[in-house]
């Protein structure tokens, strides 16, 4: 059994469109998208289409529930801001009520059970918190703490759009009673468990480094070759970014959506995490009342970050 899987589009229909046509090639026996659908990159709509024409197996992510939440009046007070939130109100206009009806209706967490292979259990985060991710670097004992609840050996989860293959094995409990013989006579310990982590990376959007858009085959092995009984393929697909980053001036998100669509372009570009930085940068700098787009100005003049990112623009002169 061989599974493609597929995570964080992110609006970005040219690469999902490269994504596919390498996925013709491969010929998986089933494709599994694991959230993020939508927003970044303006053409939402789009991908929501491409997807509901496939037979795909598809999840919700964190950006799923930021249009849900303002459609269905749950989002924050907050987020009615037009500065701040400007690229969400933008999405929002977008998306056709099927489309969001779509998108309402999609599972959060899913256990797949194919025939003659091991379980696998998917999340964009981890269950009941789509917003929990792990980096390449991030400490196993983090990792295992956050996923201690899942049964199933073999764990895949996206949103921090790298690609990841790691085994993580769960801390040994320490002993209880200052004798370790009573403690081991007494209270016969299980072997530690292993779970099998994989983040496909992001078709859309890649905060690694690599532009190109990625995915990842697994495929069915046994569980004595590989804990859990899948390994993966990383993948990276070549493709132009310079439609979808005209699209930011064309649709009409870079005016609308200000900062927060002027840092998803700068992410298209460098596949760095943009948005991350400039944050960081803020809280470290400046007042927290300091005004949104004062702050932006205030972060290029000190780090001179979009001449960094200008260097490195498809579209060259074009940048805002």
């Amino acid at each position: 059994m061989r599974l493609a899987i597929l995570a964080d589009i992110h609006g970005n229909i040219h690469a999902l469109q490269a994504v596919a046509a390498r996925l013709e090639q491969l010929q998986p026996d089933a494709v599994i998208v694991v959230g993020d659908l939508i927003n970044a990159v303006p053409f939402s709509s789009q991908v929501v289409d491409f997807i509901r024409n496939t037979d795909w197996i598809v999840l919700r992510g964190n950006h799923e529930f930021y249009y849900l939440d303002f459609v269905g009046g749950r989002a924050p007070e907050d987020r009615q801001d037009p500065v701040r939130w400007g690229q969400l109100h933008w999405l929002v206009e977008h998306l056709r009520p099927d489309q969001g009806a779509y998108l309402a209706a999609l599972p959060d967490d899913l256990t797949l059970f194919y025939p003659g292979t091991e379980p696998i259990r998917l999340a964009h985060g981890t269950p009941g918190n789509h917003r929990m991710g792990f980096s390449v670097d991030m400490p196993a004992d983090r990792i295992a703490a956050a996923i201690y609840d899942i049964e199933h050996p073999t764990f895949i989860n996206a949103h921090t759009h790298q690609q990841i293959d790691r085994l993580i094995t769960e801390p040994l409990p320490a002993s209880e009673v200052g004798d370790p013989t009573f403690f081991l006579e007494d209270n016969p310990q299980r072997p530690p468990r292993t779970w099998h982590v994989i983040n496909p990376g992001s078709v859309g959007l890649p905060l690694n480094g690599d532009p190109r858009a990625q995915f990842a085959i697994i495929e069915s092995v046994s569980p004595n070759a590989i804990p859990g009984g899948w390994r993966v393929s990383h993948y990276r697909v070549a493709y132009d970014r310079g439609p979808a980053l005209e699209g930011f001036y064309t649709s009409g998100m870079l005016a609308r959506g200000g900062v927060i669509s002027e840092l998803f372009y700068w992410e298209l570009v460098t596949a760095q995490r943009e948005i991350p930085y400039f944050f960081l940068w803020r809280r470290a700098h400046l007042p927290e009342d300091t005004p949104f787009e004062d702050a932006f100005r205030a972060y290029k003049e000190a780090t001179g970050r979009d001449a960094y990112v200008r260097q490195r623009d498809p579209l060259g002169s074009h940048f805002p």
